[in-house]
């Protein structure tokens, strides 16, 4: 017997039939279902002093149980000290049994110490079915030693779904856990 997530057994024994019933699918293949998780974070200082994309992926990659990359420069901007090629930033992709972990994580242990945290803004989807939110501080992870940290930095969480409309996509997102703002 395999190990499998709670989130993804939550998938299919709640949202399924839920969103089943909500949109009037035909089949349960019809379902939407989050694809990735993608995380990035942009080093701006990283021109001046390398080590900070190092610590990045260090930071990202206890973060996301998975190794982070570094993502290079794709033009040169004289203002900004920035040559073609040069590490600017640190992402990593997650899917299948490490998304739903991260995920998991994500809703019941690191957003609960987001400094007055009355929920997520439920306005950052793309058109499309995919949600973007952004992360003041890294902190919020109990993975991470707050000691070890020499500069407090944020992030972008973005959640890859096949839903072909906001509503889906916000409808599956609910059910999978993540706290909206309540908009009345």
């Amino acid at each position: 017997m395999s190990y499998i997530p709670r989130l993804k057994n939550k998938y299919k024994d709640e949202a399924v039939p839920a969103l089943i019933e909500k949109f009037q699918y035909d089949s349960a293949m019809e379902v939407p279902k989050i694809v990735k998780i993608c995380l990035n974070q942009g080093v701006g200082e990283a021109t001046s002093d390398k080590k900070l994309v190092d610590n990045a992926i260090e930071e990202m990659t206890l973060i996301a149980g998975q190794r982070a990359v570094a993502v290079k420069a794709k033009k040169s901007v004289s203002n900004f000290k920035l040559r073609e090629g040069m590490p600017i930033g640190v992402r990593v992709t997650l899917r299948g049994t490490q998304m739903y972990e991260f995920l998991d994580r994500f809703v019941n242990v690191a957003l609960p110490r987001v400094r007055d945290f009355r929920g997520i803004n439920d306005k950052s989807f793309d058109g499309r079915g995919n949600y973007s939110v952004g992360i003041k501080e890294q902190i919020i992870f109990p993975e991470i030693n707050i000691d070890k940290i020499n500069k407090i930095t944020g992030m972008d969480i973005t959640f890859v779904t096949t839903a072909k409309t906001d509503a889906e996509a916000l409808e599956l997102l609910k059910l999978m856990g993540l706290p909206f703002q309540n908009q009345n």
